[in-house]
């Protein structure tokens, strides 16, 4: 079974995924115009007017932190670790790339979840790629095989796995015993999935900018002590990534490879982009401007920060410490924590066990959130299934703070791989409406109009969206 597993594991993401997200990106890059370079100071001037929201919605700037909560986990401070390691420093360089073309990609998917989003029984807005495949693409079934696959990775294994990676670390660094932290852990994520979507957007709102800002911070003075090493740095990421330090030695072509492999693959576990899991969260929002595109301008910057800032910010603090051993035994949470520690003293260790809380805590509440939204979408709001649910999402959490879960992380590899196949699909067949929507939203812009949607402009579209949403918005 592990090896079938492994292998299914293998073939996704070694000779699929890939190279299909990479693509898709690029299409999107090239149909919508370089999007993400040509307005990249315009996701700025939408987050500065994004804490707006309404009875049905939660503001955007709240929707970019709950999709931050769950891009921003242990992977930006172990991945990137791994990424080194097995990769060299020139898969970081590849992992950038990939989060410039994936700003594309998270544009168009969280753009069409806007645009066709509902209300669910309790008037809050509901949406995400499961939705858009049933209303954009007349096509249920496949909502249904997504819905299914996210559930699966999000809501179960990835919980698992997060409260296993807060267990671990607190373990180590204080010595609590995980059965305690299991409890603790279990106490605090039921207080907050029990709430709502309103309950988990507000306290992702108050954790996410504090904890990325103070891993930041860190990461900064680090680079300050070391300012002498940072050319030497810079330079040694782009030699990497193009096999120049290893010309001398030969194997130009094989080291080129495995940066590229690295870096791409873990910028895409990374920012998620094309996975179809942020796209949960912006259908949540009430966007401003009054247009599905707006939405997508905010995600866009959620992919940036994630990958541009705080995995960057894990790249400074490993290789400016001299931890880094090209290929070492010591990789992974371990290897930032060493590097951290050598640099601002015994602390440090202490600094990564609690920014892994915050970040593990806050991924376990968002994939809850996402998962919620998939299984509205199954069961049309079922409220006893949902309380059946949320007590199995906290066995998970449990489950996960006490055991090893090699096996069960590769099946939630193969079920969110699953899921972005699928995701892209969709999103390819329907890029025609994004670019569509894109061009209608710029043409405002440019004319120094407040860029506004209104359903009755697009009768070849109004007929597939939820009635009432999006119907005169212009007078409203």
């Amino acid at each position: 079974m592990t090896d079938l597993i492994n292998l299914m594991n293998d073939l996704l993401w070694g000779a699929i995924l890939v190279y299909l997200l990479v693509g898709v990106g690029i299409y999107f890059t090239f149909r919508l115009g370089f999007i993400q370079f040509r307005h990249f100071g315009h996701m700025f001037s939408v987050l500065r007017n994004s804490r707006k929201s309404d009875s049905s919605g939660i503001s955007s700037f709240q929707a970019l932190c709950t999709s931050l909560a769950a891009r921003v986990g242990t992977g930006n401070m172990a991945g990137v670790a791994v990424a080194l390691t097995l990769g060299g420093p020139g898969a970081i360089f590849w992992m950038w790339m990939t989060a410039m073309l994936g700003m594309a990609t998270s544009f168009a998917e969280s753009t069409l979840a806007q645009l066709y989003k509902t209300r669910d029984k309790d008037g809050n807005y509901r949406g995400g790629p499961a939705y858009y495949m049933e209303k954009g693409l007349g096509m249920r079934w496949m909502g249904v095989l997504f819905s299914i696959f996210l559930i699966i990775a999000f809501g179960l294994v990835f919980n698992a796995v997060q409260a296993n990676s807060i267990s671990s670390a607190m373990n180590t660094a204080f010595g609590f015993e995980p059965l305690h932290v299991g409890i603790v852990i279990v106490l605090l994520s039921s207080f907050v999935i029990f709430g709502g979507i309103r309950k988990i957007a507000r306290t992702a709102e108050l954790i996410v900018p504090f904890m990325a800002l103070a891993y930041i911070v860190i990461a900064l003075a680090v680079v300050f002590i070391n300012i002498d090493k940072l050319p030497a740095a810079i330079n040694l990421i782009f030699r990497s990534a193009f096999g120049l330090e290893q010309a001398a030695a030969g194997g130009i072509g094989y080291a080129i490879a495995q940066a590229m492999i690295n870096g791409v693959k873990r910028g895409l576990f990374s920012n998620e982009a094309g996975m179809g899991s942020a796209p949960n969260a912006a259908a949540s929002a009430t966007p401003y401007p009054p247009h599905p595109a707006s939405q997508g301008y905010v995600q866009m910057l959620g992919v940036f920060v994630d990958t541009i800032v705080i995995c960057s910010a894990t790249v400074a603090i490993i290789l400016m410490s001299g931890e880094y051993v090209p290929h070492g035994e010591i990789t992974g949470i371990e290897l930032t924590q060493r590097a951290l520690s050598s640099q601002v003293g015994d602390w440090g260790s202490i600094f990564v066990a609690f920014a892994i809380f915050f970040f593990a805590f806050t991924s376990i509440i968002a994939n809850y959130s996402y998962a919620e939204t998939n299984l509205i979408f199954l069961e049309h709001n079922n409220k006893k299934g949902l309380v059946v649910f949320r007590i199995i999402v906290l066995g998970m959490v449990m489950f996960g703070s006490l055991a090893t879960l090699p096996v069960v992380w590769s099946m939630a590899d193969v079920s969110m791989g699953l899921m972005a196949i699928v995701n892209l699909v969709a999103i390819l067949l329907l890029s025609g409406i994004v670019v569509k929507l894109a061009k209608d939203y710029n043409r405002q812009l440019k004319a120094g109009k407040l860029p506004t949607f209104d359903a009755n402009d697009y009768p070849e579209l109004k007929s597939q969206l939820e009635e009432g949403i999006w119907d005169n918005n212009k007078s409203q």
